[in-house]
């Protein structure tokens, strides 16, 4: 899930250049009008890009990402009703809107309840035991650069990237901690290794969710990316993995965390969550987010079970009555180091920033849209350029703002493009973040993370081999699938 590259100011210059054409196709029964070059449209295009430069800056003003595109989002859209007004349609800027709502609210839904399984999957210590089990192991610096890589792109295609990249740099500082050096590549890695991963699985990525969601591809389509995706961290991973030493780590002490009551029932919930919501959308043609949601329903039920079982055991025996008073007295007057499970807490802990962060560029971009930019940007960005050389733009673009808003905005636009064109755009969309380290969330959690070790400069000193690995997977994407 790709987080904004508040470092570089030159992400207000792209979304001014770029997000000004962006827009929403009106294939939703309202008649398209054209303001782009009205004061309405030009306001709507300011709003934006100020919102943005805000969003840009987040780490100076300490101003949530959220909060300036939420408020864009409404002020575009009472110029988008404003500006429909003037030629008398009193209609299509409310139809309008509510179709961008919808589209946003299946994704909400559909994350919502993903997010949910990672929190209690992370409650529950399953990543505490696999991080143990991995440093337990004696392996040699160079093994783990491996391990941890390997493991970052097979496990990303399931949970997100920023949760398999902390995992796995925990794993990394705890063996590695007194080696800056080893810290770096490994964390670079690991990035290139997340974000590849994320690419060929609808489930990887908020980009490859939209894409999957849009239809634009199949469940089954998107692991025809597995091996370009595969080469794209193989590459700089075979590249840096020389600089890195063969020597065992110094010791360090072990500890064996133990999986919590109900733990791989719930791995198993989420993986049986997942398949519903591929069957329920490859052969009933329903939203993938309901099967998401039913999935979330039997998981509040499972987790009825869990607490009621560590709530036995808060309390010596009683009569159930004298119990629960019990509690209530315990709840009221201290916090629990170890509290009962509850799946409520799982979900307050859901990234609501970046929840809130989509709504408000979803919104945006499907303002922008009503003004009639479509036509614009689809001319002379993918008519102009080629659908090809647009493709692989988009990934450099999605290191230096975000990917999320791009490829939005693409499916927006709804191009003209074969099978293999939006096979490549979602490729380059998934793995362009890693060019940078503020490319993606997994790179700038790392950041803080491995603070002082793995940092902007040293990523950037790989840049070029990353670089490489970008075109060699667009040449195996080539290569194996076309573009046709």
């Amino acid at each position: 899930m790709k987080k904004r590259s508040w470092y570089f100011w030159i992400g207000v210059v792209f979304p001014t250049l770029v997000f000004s054409g962006l827009a929403r196709a009106s294939s939703v029964g309202a008649e398209q009008q054209d303001f782009t070059a009205s004061g309405f449209g030009i306001a709507a295009v300011v709003l934006f890009v100020l919102a943005y430069v805000l969003v840009v800056v987040e780490e100076v003003l300490h101003l949530r990402k959220s909060k300036p595109v939420m408020v864009a989002a409404g002020l575009i859209w009472v110029l988008v009703a404003m500006a429909y007004a003037t030629v008398g349609d009193k209609e299509s800027a409310s139809t309008l809107l509510r179709h961008n709502v919808l589209e946003y609210a299946e994704l909400l839904l559909f994350l919502l309840a993903a997010m949910t399984f990672i929190n209690t999957m992370e409650e529950r210590r399953i990543f505490d035991a696999l991080r143990d089990w991995l440093i337990s192991r004696g392996f040699s610096l160079r093994r783990v650069f491996w391990v941890t890589g390997m493991l970052a792109f097979f496990i990303s295609p399931i949970a997100d990237n920023l949760t398999t990249a902390l995992l796995m740099a925990a794993v990394v500082m705890s063996i590695g901690g007194g080696n800056p050096g080893f810290v770096a590549l490994s964390c670079i890695n690991i990035v290139v290794a997340a974000n590849a991963g994320g690419a060929f699985s609808p489930f990887g990525d908020i980009t490859t969710l939209m894409v999957w969601q849009k239809g634009v591809l199949q469940f089954s389509e998107f692991f025809a990316l597995f091996l370009p995706s595969a080469v794209n961290w193989l590459v700089p991973a075979a590249l840096m993995s020389a600089f890195v030493p063969a020597e065992l780590p110094r010791a360090t002490g072990s500890s064996r965390t133990e999986i919590k009551r109900g733990g791989l029932v719930v791995v198993a919930l989420f993986l049986l969550t997942i398949a519903c919501a591929v069957v329920l959308h490859n052969f009933l043609h329903l939203p993938p987010m309901l099967g998401m949601m039913t999935g979330l329903g039997a998981l509040k039920v499972y987790g009825y079970f869990i607490r009621r079982r560590e709530l036995r055991g808060w309390v010596d025996e009683g009569p159930e009555v004298e119990r629960d008073d019990v509690l209530q007295e315990l709840h009221q007057r201290f916090k629990p180091r170890h509290k009962p499970f509850d799946v409520f807490v799982s979900m307050k802990r859901a990234e609501w920033d970046t929840l809130m962060f989509f709504y408000g560029i979803v919104l945006c971009v499907g303002g922008l849209g009503a003004f009639g930019y479509l036509a614009l940007l689809s001319q002379t960005f993918y008519t102009g350029l080629g659908a090809t050389v647009a493709n692989v733009l988009v990934g450099v673009l999605s290191a230096i703002v975000d990917n999320i808003p791009v490829m939005f905005a693409v499916l927006s636009m709804g191009p003209d493009m074969s099978h293999g064109q939006w096979l490549l755009v979602t490729l380059t969309a998934g793995v362009g973040g890693s060019l940078f380290s503020v490319g993606s969330a997994a790179g700038v959690a790392l950041m803080g993370q491995a603070r002082g070790q793995y940092t902007f400069f040293a990523h950037l000193k790989w840049t070029w081999a990353i670089a490489l690995g970008y075109a060699a997977s667009i040449a195996v994407h080539i290569w194996m699938n076309g573009l046709e």
